[in-house]
């Protein structure tokens, strides 16, 4: 009876890493979409000509694209590597 909850726990265990490896390949997809959808806003942004004073914003729009991609990538290794350490039997 013992063996068979342990069995169980290790299989939860395994599926528990698998959700998370999956949910941190998720969120590096969120923030290179997010970094696209500032890069894009910026880049409309640049090419409005009657607005010329909204062209700054277009900046601060690419320096929040490269910064939200930089942030996703960084964590994404932190998470990876963390995942790596743990104490997980594989299967």
């Amino acid at each position: 009876m013992e063996n068979d909850f342990e069995n169980e726990l290790i299989i939860r265990d395994y599926l528990a890493r698998q959700r998370t490896t999956l949910a941190n390949e998720r969120t590096l997809l969120s923030f290179i979409r997010t970094s696209l959808y500032f890069l894009v806003s910026g880049t409309a942004l640049f090419e409005v000509e009657k607005l010329a004073h909204v062209s700054d914003l277009g900046y601060v729009a690419f320096v929040l694209s490269f910064c939200s991609l930089i942030i996703g990538i960084i964590n994404y290794f932190k998470v990876k590597k963390r995942l790596k350490i743990g104490n997980y039997k594989p299967m």
